[in-house]
C-alpha cells in the first residue's frame, strides 16, 4: 500500500496458518480423468486422479483407470489440466485501483463494492494464496479473510521504512508517523521525528518483533532514494540493514527489500536479502547503455547463484502505460474483476485523473511515448532475460495495485504479468514454478501449498489448456478449489452488490 496518490505509481520501481474459506464442510471429492501438472514432477505429467478429503489432498493416483473411492463426489476432468492453486506473493489489498485517499472517501460505495469483489477477482484467475506486503489497514485484511469465498492470505505485517524515507515521505508530516508506525528511527533526523516516538522502540529488532507478534511471515523494508520532486530521501545504512537481517533471521521471517535500481539491488544482495521486490528499472549512470553493462551482469550472476528470490513485477510499468491506450478499458476481462460502477467511474473524466499526474512527471517518456524496447521497461526486460537464462529463483508477484492506476486490477494483473514475463524470456515452466512451488518455498509455506501432493491443502485449479503450452492457459479456468471447496469460475464474475 502506498502513501500518496501517485507516489509509488511514479516510482520506477496473518499468521502461519492462513484463514480457510468459511462455510466449507467435510467431504470427499474424486477429481478424475485429468492431466495432473505439478511443479515438482514436470517430467511426469500425465493422466490421473486426486482424492480430496476434508479440505486436503488425501491421495494422488497417476493411474488413470483407478476407480472412485466409495462415497466420493466424482468430478471428471476429461481433457483438462489440474494444477496447484496459484500464489501471488506481492499484493496490497487495502489499495484501491485508480483512486487516491480523497477519491476513496468521495466514492465510498464504489470502494465497498470493489472490496466485496476483491477476493473473488483473485480466485477468478486462479490465485488461491496471496501475500500482502505492507499492512496499513488491518480491517481490510480482516474483512477479506471473513469473506465467504477468498484466497488464503498471509502478510508481512507493518513495513519498516526509514523515518521520513520512502514511502512514508509521501504522507503529510503530521500523519506519516501514524500511517507508518513501524518505522526505523534515524538519530540524524531526531528533530523531525515527533517526541512521542522513542528511539529504543523503533530499532530494527523492535520493529521486526512487532511484525512477528502480529503474525507476519515476512519483513518488508525499502531502499529507495525517491523520484520526481523527491529524489533525495533518506535510506538505511548497511549497518542498519544488517540489524534488520539479524532480527529477521532470529524470528524466522523472510526478509524482502523494495529495490528497483542497480544501486538498491546491489545493496539488498550485499546485505543478504531473501527477496528482491521489483525489477531493475533504473541503472543510474548506466541508464543510457543499450547493452547489459558488466557491472550489472556481475550482480545478476550473484543473485542467481545465491538463489535470491526475484520479483520482476513488470506489470507495474505497464499499468501506467494503459492511460495512453484507448483500448485498455475495453478488455473483455475487466468487467469480470471489477464491479460495473467502478468500471463506469474509470471511464469518466474524474476516473482518468491519474493520467495528468503521469504526463506531468518524469515518467512521461516511458509511460506515453516509449515502446517496450526503451526506458525502464526495456532495462527491466533485459535484466529478466539475463536472469531467465541463468534459471534464477523467480518469484511470482504483481504489486497489485502498485499505484493509483486502474492498470493494476486484481487477478487480471497476474495474467498480464505472466504474458510480460514470457515475452521477456521466462519459459512457461519457469513461470509455472514461480507462481507455485518457488513462492511456497521462499515464504516457507511449502508444507501446505505449491504442489499437488498428499497432505497439502486442496487449493487447486482446473484448466482447459496446459500451462506448459501457453500463457493463455491461465485464462482457460473452469473450476477452482479452495480448501477442497469447488467453485465454478463463472460464479466469480463481478456483479453490482446490494
Amino acid at each position: 500500500m502506498h502513501a500518496r496518490a501517485g507516489a509509488i505509481a511514479l516510482c520506477l520501481l496473518a499468521s502461519p496458518a492462513a484463514a480457510p474459506v468459511s462455510g466449507q464442510g467435510p467431504g470427499r471429492t474424486w477429481i478424475t480423468d485429468v492431466t495432473i501438472v505439478s511443479p515438482e514432477r514436470l517430467d511426469q505429467v500425465g493422466r490421473g486422479s486426486v482424492l480430496v478429503e476434508n479440505g486436503r489432498i488425501a491421495r494422488v493416483d497417476r493411474n488413470a483407470e483407478t476407480r472412485a473411492p466409495a462415497g466420493a463426489t466424482v468430478v471428471s476432468g476429461h481433457g483438462q489440466f489440474l494444477i496447484p492453486g496459484l500464489i501471488d506473493s506481492h499484493v496490497h489489498l487495502a489499495s484501491i485501483p485508480g483512486m487516491d485517499f480523497s477519491r476513496e472517501a468521495a466514492n465510498a460505495e464504489i470502494v465497498r463494492e470493489y472490496l466485496v469483489q476483491l477476493p473473488r477477482s483473485y480466485l477468478y484467475f486462479g490465485y488461491t494464496t496471496l501475500v500482502d506486503l505492507a499492512v496499513v489497514k488491518p480491517e481490510v485484511l480482516a474483512d477479506f479473510r471473513k469473506a465467504p469465498l477468498h484466497p488464503d492470505l498471509f502478510d508481512c505485517g507493518e513495513s519498516l521504512p526509514v523515518a521520513n524515507g520512502y514511502p512514508m515521505s509521501f504522507a503529510p508530516p503530521a500523519l506519516r508517523f501514524k500511517v507508518f508506525p513501524n518505522f526505523i528511527y534515524d538519530s540524524g533526523q531526531a528533530s523531525s521525528i515527533p517526541a512521542e516516538y522513542r528511539p529504543e522502540d523503533h530499532t530494527p529488532a523492535a520493529d521486526v518483533a512487532r511484525v512477528k507478534q502480529a503474525g507476519g511471515i515476512c519483513v518488508k523494508t525499502y531502499y529507495e532514494h525517491g523520484f520526481g520532486r523527491d529524489r533525495h530521501l533518506p535510506v538505511m545504512s548497511a549497518e542498519t540493514f544488517a540489524d534488520v537481517r539479524r532480527a529477521a533471521t532470529a524470528t524466522g521471517l523472510v526478509l524482502m527489500v523494495h529495490a528497483n535500481s542497480f544501486e538498491a539491488q546491489r545493496f539488498a544482495e550485499d546485505g543478504g536479502a531473501d527477496v528482491i521486490a521489483h525489477g531493475m528499472w533504473n541503472w543510474g549512470d548506466l541508464d543510457r547503455r543499450q547493452d547489459l553493462p558488466g557491472e550489472i551482469t556481475a550482480l545478476l550472476d550473484r543473485i542467481a547463484a545465491n538463489r535470491t528470490g526475484y520479483q520482476p513485477t513488470m506489470q507495474v510499468i505497464e499499468g501506467l502505460r494503459v492511460y495512453f491506450d484507448p483500448q485498455y478499458l475495453g478488455m473483455p476481462a475487466i468487467p469480470k474483476v471489477v464491479p460495473p460502477a467502478m468500471l463506469m467511474w474509470f471511464k469518466s473524466p474524474e476516473g482518468a485523473w491519474f493520467k495528468s499526474e503521469i504526463a506531468d512527471s518524469a515518467m512521461t517518456d516511458s509511460a506515453e511515448r516509449a515502446g517496450i524496447d526503451r526506458g525502464p521497461l526495456r532495462r527491466g526486460r533485459q535484466v529478466v532475460a539475463y536472469l531467465a537464462k541463468k534459471d534464477a529463483s523467480f518469484l511470482f508477484g504483481t504489486d497489485t495495485p502498485s499505484s493509483p492506476t486502474y492498470g493494476n486490477l486484481p487477478g487480471l494483473n497476474g495474467y498480464l504479468e505472466m504474458q510480460h514475463l514470457h515475452e521477456a524470456g521466462l519459459t512457461l515452466g519457469q513461470i509455472f514454478r514461480a507462481a507455485t512451488i518457488s513462492n511456497a518455498r521462499a515464504f516457507k509455506i511449502d508444507s501446505a501449498y505449491g504442489t499437488i501432493e498428499p497432505g497439502k491443502i486442496a487449493n487447486l485449479v482446473l484448466l482447459r489448456r496446459s500451462p506448459l503450452e501457453s500463457v493463455e492457459a491461465y485464462d482457460s479456468i473452469s473450476m477452482v478449489w479452495v480448501h477442497g471447496r469447488a467453485i465454478a469460475r463463472d460464479s466469480l464474475v463481478a456483479l453490482a452488490t446490494p
